[in-house]
């Protein structure tokens, strides 16, 4: 049993395969899309000219270069990233007059790779409902607007307490200054907050640092080249995210016959 007096009162999740589903994503194929769609070309159109789709792929080439030595950077030396500083070091004009033609794209080719597990709704209205502060803290290259754009869409965003995206801040997990700020954006001290991740690496040992207990969704195939050697065991394991309010309710020693859920309520 946790020690009394670090009662949790902030649950902090990760995005990516965990408030998300792990999707296998071909990632080289993002970036065809966006780069086609900037130099004027139907992105599945067999009759494209030869010449045009060779200069589009070579754009799409840069730009995948790019991103693979930003998040390099990230696991390294937990530098953060954007994908406007990931566009530009690939050379890309952002005054180009198809450049927000060829965002959208690039955004509809992940659109069925973010939305939120239908379980986030009722865990996050459960925490809620055990005065738990709800936060998001995401190693991420997309902008705020645009993950709040994704919460919005699926109903929870109204649910978040604060959120915090490596895109804006100078790390990305597990550094422990993206932590530090996850719990001031809360309005939780670490010692008080829990983390919810698929990772080891960047959702164990990086909350860990700071005081953080940390919960392990263990559901994310990670690919070998992301994944970085660490010593670190998970405070608890959900194996679905329902199971996260089993945990905090047990962390907090319910004891008064209280249901989290609240039924009947």
């Amino acid at each position: 049993m946790i020690a009394a007096g670090r009662p949790v009162q902030a649950v902090i999740f990760d995005w990516g395969g965990t408030l998300t589903p792990w999707h296998e994503v071909d990632v080289p194929q993002q970036w065809r899309v966006y780069a086609r769609t900037v130099h004027g070309l139907a992105v599945d159109d067999p009759n494209m000219p030869l010449d045009e789709l060779a200069e589009a792929d070579s754009l799409a080439l840069r730009i995948h270069e790019a991103e693979d030595r930003a998040w390099r950077r990230g696991r390294e030396s937990h530098q953060s990233a954007s994908l406007a500083a990931i566009l530009a070091e690939a050379g890309v004009d952002p005054e180009h007059d198809r450049h927000h033609l060829a965002l959208a794209a690039y955004q509809r080719f992940w659109e069925p790779h973010t939305h939120t597990d239908p379980q986030v709704r009722p865990l996050w209205e459960t925490l809620q409902r055990m005065d738990i502060r709800v936060g998001v803290l995401s190693n991420t290259i997309w902008s705020r607007a645009y993950h709040r754009e994704v919460f919005a869409r699926d109903g929870v965003l109204e649910l978040l307490d604060a959120d915090v995206y490596s895109s804006e801040i100078h790390v990305v997990k597990p550094h422990p200054d993206a932590f530090r700020l996850a719990c001031e954006a809360v309005g939780v001290a670490p010692e008080h907050s829990v983390y919810v991740g698929d990772r080891l690496f960047e959702d164990i040992h990086g909350p860990h640092q700071v005081g953080m207990r940390a919960v392990l969704v263990p559901h994310s195939d990670i690919p070998a080249a992301q994944r970085m050697p660490v010593d670190a065991a998970p405070d608890a394991v959900a194996h679905q995210l329902l199971d996260v309010v089993d945990i905090v309710a047990r962390w907090n020693d319910r004891t008064d016959g209280s249901d989290p859920y609240g039924a009947g309520a």
